[in-house]
């Protein structure tokens, strides 16, 4: 059994609801609310631009700020770009390390169809 499956799998079909009307070509700002909108009325708590402080040694180095992250369990990662490189998925790793949330989801809305990549920490 997957970790979160059954969390994970009502946020796709948000994603797939959003990217289903809105389509690809708007900036991931757009995305952003209207997939806030779709989790809200799936029931899901949902927070975005949430900031992440990360610790050298129990010193703060740095900050995050983290798309959105859904019932303080998963991380999402949106893009709005023709092609993805390693470095989101990286990012998203980073994310996710410094949380301390074990699962995210990078999302990217660009046509023909969103893509969804699960990753597990």
């Amino acid at each position: 059994m997957l970790l979160e499956e059954n969390l994970s799998y009502r946020i796709r079909g948000c994603v797939y609801e959003v990217f289903r009307e809105l389509g690809g070509g708007f900036l991931e700002k757009v995305y952003e609310r209207a997939l806030l909108k779709e989790l809200e009325w799936q029931g899901l708590q949902a927070q975005s631009q949430v900031s992440l402080s990360v610790s050298y040694k129990h010193y703060p180095v740095g900050q995050y700020v983290v798309d959105v992250i859904v019932e303080n369990r998963v991380i999402l990662e949106l893009k709005a770009q023709n092609q993805l490189s390693s470095l989101c998925e990286a990012q998203l790793i980073n994310y996710l390390r410094a949380s301390g949330i074990n699962i995210g989801m990078l999302i990217n809305f660009t046509t023909p169809r969103a893509s969804i990549k699960r990753i597990v920490v």
